[in-house]
């Protein structure tokens, strides 16, 4: 499947629009990995535990968002926005675009 932040998609058609596509993925901060982060932020340096957390966020919020336009009968999905926020100590990443059928 085509996922694309861009609202076409070069060299493909779009044949049909199939509505909204979305993902989320919510994950719960670690306590460690919290006091990490914070001797990090004190002596510089980029934090790995974060890092790896926003990335497993955002795979998982993309692999939901292609498994609902599938679902909706979309090949590709274009116009994709990830958006990010921290609710609560926990880290939510949300993924949206329009599930579309591309030839």
């Amino acid at each position: 499947m085509i996922v694309t932040t861009t609202p076409t998609i070069e060299g493909k058609t779009i044949t049909a629009y199939k509505g909204i596509a979305v993902g989320e993925a919510i994950l719960g901060a670690n306590v460690f990995r919290d006091i990490f982060a914070g001797i990090t932020d004190i002596i510089g340096g980029r934090s790995g535990a974060y890092e790896a957390s926003l990335q497993e966020a955002r795979d998982t919020a993309l692999h939901e968002l292609e498994q609902r336009a599938a679902a909706m009968g979309g090949n590709a999905v274009v116009g994709v926005d990830l958006d990010y926020e921290v609710i609560n100590n926990m880290l939510m990443v949300s993924a949206s675009g329009t599930a579309v059928v591309v030839s």
